[in-house]
């Protein structure tokens, strides 16, 4: 697939696989062509991010839209945008459709936001119109985009109590992690992180990838499964888990 990504600010990863790092919170969104779908992995933090992704996806693709929508975990900085992507099947870790669904959690979010601080109106506005995911994976979900298979997988709870990840077969595997894995700073752990599961989450990624997978982590540089191993006996100290 002869896409010229670096011209659109964007990081080629793999044949027809690439990801930009958004600005301001450095999250990643991850993008997999197909020859029949365009799969976007997260949406950034905003309606307006959400919408300038979707112009990004259109001229890299020569007109393309997104298909389909892989939510990494419900946090705003990766669901926000969402719905700037008009008639995409979102899929998302079993239980984010029904805590995104939630009048009172789309308020935490958006309270969230402005306290990382996000526009008030444009966290406002996000949150209104935020979309919940139509497909639930509960364990493993192989989607066909057209000569291309890629594989959902519910690999938490760790960071979030929904974390999802999306791995790409190729002639090298790329696994992106979501906020599983950060290499921009130290993971972050909220009130709804399950510090006693991340390790499990991060063991089950590496059965995924294995050794010699690219692994994207929701924020910061690509990392190897050497990263990924030390993060996870980071992780196992910090929160003194086997």
């Amino acid at each position: 697939m002869d896409v010229d990504w670096e011209a659109h600010g964007w990081e080629r990863l793999a044949d027809g696989v690439g990801r930009r790092r958004l600005p301001r919170w450095d999250a990643t969104a991850g993008l997999v062509l197909g020859e029949r779908a365009v799969l976007l992995y997260d949406t950034g933090s905003s309606l307006a991010e959400g919408a300038e992704l979707r112009a990004q996806v259109t001229a890299l693709t020569a007109g393309r839209k997104v298909t389909h929508i892989a939510l990494s975990h419900p946090h705003f900085d990766h669901v926000f945008g969402t719905a700037a992507f008009a008639g995409a099947e979102v899929f998302g870790a079993v239980g984010a459709d029904d805590l995104l669904g939630r009048a009172r959690e789309r308020e935490e979010l958006r309270t969230d936001a402005v306290r990382h601080g996000l526009d008030a109106a444009a966290a406002a506005e996000a949150a209104d119109v935020l979309v919940a995911p139509r497909h639930v994976v509960s364990g493993e979900w192989t989607l066909d985009l057209g000569g291309r298979q890629v594989l959902l997988a519910n690999v938490g709870p760790g960071h979030s109590g929904h974390d999802l990840a999306l791995c790409v077969p190729g002639a090298r595997e790329v696994v992106f992690c979501g906020d599983l894995v950060e290499e921009s700073g130290e993971p972050q752990a909220g009130p709804d992180a399950i510090p006693a599961r991340w390790p499990d989450a991060l063991d089950r990624l590496l059965d995924l990838g294995g050794e010699d997978a690219l692994y994207v982590p929701g924020h910061g540089a690509v990392v190897d499964a050497t990263f990924v191993r030390l993060q996870r006996e980071e992780l196992a100290r910090r929160f003194s888990v086997a």
